[in-house]
């Protein structure tokens, strides 16, 4: 059993007749591995991205929220009544009329 272990330690089963068979498992291992961190890394990078795309979204969300009210307050009658008395503007007293065309 010492022997056994020490020769495995020592890389001796490297070094005998069927080493090729070895050296040819251990690359196929190696390129898995490379192929697993190459995996790996891309993921992560796919997650941060999300996160950052996310992180937008709910930055141009809360814009959006507040554009549409400041334009709802905007458009309320005593807004627009007070930017036209600021240039000189005053609703009307009397009420609109309504225009029939009468064709022939």
């Amino acid at each position: 059993m010492g022997k056994s272990f020490f020769n495995l330690i020592r890389g001796q089963f490297l070094m005998n007749e069927t080493a090729s068979r070895n050296w040819m498992f251990i690359v196929y291992l190696s390129v898995l591995a490379l192929i697993m961190i190459a995996i790996s890394h891309r993921t992560d990078e796919k997650v941060h991205e999300i996160t950052q795309k996310s992180t937008n979204l709910k930055e141009i969300k809360s814009r959006y929220v507040d554009v549409r009210m400041k334009r709802m307050q905007l458009q309320l009658e005593s807004e627009i009544i007070g930017k036209m008395e600021e240039r000189g503007l005053q609703p009307s007293n009397t009420p609109p009329v309504k225009i029939v065309i009468v064709e022939d």
